[in-house]
């Protein structure tokens, strides 16, 4: 590992990679958020709670759509490795196919979506009815946003990082620009802020287009009568994204499953853990940013069958992943109860937050390993294992764990997440001591 870890310009690209993503990941949640912002100011309770219902619903379809874009990453990475123009094509041309038709089919059964997704919702008549009028329009930014994930996750594949963020960054700004525009000034209410995302989500899709473009007029093919469409290349897009779906629903699963039993403890206990996981989430887009670096780092080597290549970048990716857990650790363990102060001024919620923050202070040195490791097997495109380690983990660690709440409250709920970030990380890994041999087979075979 210290061998590795000397080579200096694997730490640049690293950090190359790392950062432009780590920037990238914190603007996922910036739209909903700014929608939220403006609607906070309006003279009723109900207009902001309407936009956090129907943003809600929005970001919990992109996520669950999250496997474009890993899919995407891994392929690209390792056609890039490979040198191979037509495969970084498919690798992109599959991905649009399936993403407008995912596109396709949300849009057709948005009525369904909607009723799903409130069914379990105890909001009053006024949310649930402006929140149908933000989800009507926004809904129609879907086919920008999957497309969006695509475009993402193939620049990021070939180690164009900075292209994403500047996507979103411009998409960004103009969907703040116009909030203020069509709910301050203009008086649109809900429904301004809805079109305001719905215009700054399909600007961001032009812009992707146009860098998109601009990259394929710079890798000629050989054969410019060579075909994009290959059933084998898509079957094998479609069988990878289903694995990273059924582990994203899985994924979901434990977030559901931690609300509806925190939810049984009472109140003040569900709004102390939504405190304390709020840290959580805000942590987990800093060591995404790692993974992300190391899915087109190991994808490009393994594509490439230079197995040196490969477990340098899982090293030095690691390395830095481990950098990035301890400062979290450390800002945690000293600023932690001030963080909460600002979250929560409720004398009971705040009370019992800084009771579980310890559980808070070591979450990141708990979950680093599964991020990290989760970039690796995007890389290599190993799916199944993803799938696979994730089932475990929230089936026979997880969900089992919480039993445990009856015996000793919510103490059990932390020890369940923490059960699951550990076990998910051990299946992993053990998955990768069998692509160790593996890797280091195609490499001398290769050499040979």
């Amino acid at each position: 590992m210290l061998r590795y870890l000397r080579e200096k310009s694997t730490h640049q690209q690293t950090l190359a990679l790392a950062i432009p993503m780590i920037l990238t990941n914190l603007t996922v949640p910036i739209t909903g958020l700014v929608d939220t912002a403006v609607m906070g100011h309006l003279s009723e309770a109900h207009f902001l709670g309407a936009t956090a219902v129907g943003s809600l619903i929005i970001t919990m379809l992109m996520w669950a759509m999250g496997f474009l874009r890993m899919s995407t990453t891994g392929l690209a990475a390792q056609a890039a490795g490979k040198d191979d123009p037509l495969a970084m094509r498919q690798s992109l041309f599959n991905a649009l196919l399936v993403a407008l038709t995912l596109s396709a089919v949300i849009l057709l059964t948005q009525s369904f979506i909607w009723q799903l997704a409130t069914h379990f919702m105890q909001a009053s008549t006024e949310v649930l009815f402006y929140a149908k009028q933000y989800f009507d329009i926004r809904i129609w930014s879907l086919p920008a946003l999957l497309l969006r994930y695509v475009f993402v996750g193939w620049l990021l594949g070939l180690h164009r990082a900075k292209m994403p963020l500047l996507i979103l960054v411009v998409s960004n700004l103009v969907n703040i620009a116009l909030d203020i525009l069509f709910v301050v000034y203009w008086n649109w209410g809900i429904e301004g802020a809805a079109w305001a995302s719905l215009i700054a989500d399909y600007i961001g899709l032009v812009i992707g287009l146009w860098v998109i473009v601009r990259l394929l007029r710079q890798m000629p093919l050989a054969d410019p009568a060579q075909s994009w469409f290959e059933p084998a290349a898509l079957w094998q897009v479609l069988a990878l994204n289903r694995d990273i779906f059924i582990r994203t629903l899985a994924l979901e699963a434990v977030f559901y499953v931690q609300t509806a039993v925190g939810a049984s403890l009472g109140d003040t206990v569900l709004a102390a853990n939504a405190v304390l996981m709020n840290f959580v989430m805000i942590m987990a887009y800093g060591l995404d940013g790692f993974a992300n670096a190391v899915e087109a780092m190991a994808g490009k080597a393994f594509g490439a069958r230079n197995s040196h290549a490969f477990w340098q970048a899982v090293n030095v990716s690691g390395f830095w992943s481990l950098l990035c857990s301890v400062f979290f650790t450390v800002v945690f363990a000293l600023t932690g109860g001030w963080l909460i102060d600002l979250m929560t001024s409720i004398p009971s919620v705040n009370q019992l937050a800084n009771d579980y923050l310890l559980y808070l202070i070591f979450i990141p040195i708990i979950a680093v390993w599964s991020y990290w490791l989760d970039g690796i097997f995007i890389g290599l495109t190993a799916t199944a294992a993803m799938r696979n380690s994730m089932l475990v983990a929230v089936f026979l660690v997880f969900i089992p764990l919480t039993f445990t709440v009856k015996f000793i409250g919510n103490h059990g709920l932390w020890i369940a997440f923490y059960g699951f970030m550990l076990t998910r990380a051990a299946g992993l890994i053990w998955y990768l001591r069998k692509f160790n041999v593996l890797t280091a087979d195609k490499a001398s075979a290769s050499a040979s």
